[in-house]
């Protein structure tokens, strides 16, 4: 499983509503969101869970498909691409204030690992989900039984 990266602090864009939502091609949760996805996850049928493929770190779990197939939990972020930026992954109804070009090129440089990246804006996570793999459901209980441990 990827493990999410760190953004660098000294660059934030801001991010406003986007004019023109993108197709959601992923969705994300980070911290208890993350566990209820999981959880969300883990209830649908196997036929559904098939569709989907992900990648997942401590508290943090990224699921991508078909747009109409993604689960929904209170707290998620849907993630979309941009033309402007193909190697991301960024929310759905937010934009940067920065040219999503340039944005890619500073998060690609930063991050040296593998693309696309998933940009959680709120948490400040990237998630390398280049190597996303299909989602098993013996493999997401046991990351969902890993992060509740005490």
């Amino acid at each position: 499983m990827a493990s999410p990266l760190s953004p660098d602090p000294h660059f934030s864009p801001v991010w406003s509503p986007r004019a023109q939502p993108l197709p959601a091609l992923a969705v994300a949760g980070v911290g208890p969101v993350a566990l209820a996805l999981a959880r969300r996850a883990l209830a649908v049928e196997d036929g559904v869970l098939a569709r989907w493929s992900g990648v997942a770190g401590p508290g943090v779990l990224v699921l991508l498909g078909d747009t109409e197939s993604l689960p929904w939990v209170d707290g998620v972020v849907y993630l979309g691409r941009d033309a402007a930026a193909p190697s991301l992954l960024l929310p759905c109804t937010l934009a940067p204030d920065v040219a999503p070009s340039l944005l890619e090129r500073a998060l690609v440089t930063r991050a040296r690992a593998g693309t696309p990246l998933a940009v959680l804006p709120r948490s400040a996570h990237l998630v390398p989900v280049g190597a996303a793999r299909p989602v098993s459901r013996v493999t997401l209980g046991a990351w969902l039984a890993k992060q509740e441990a005490p």
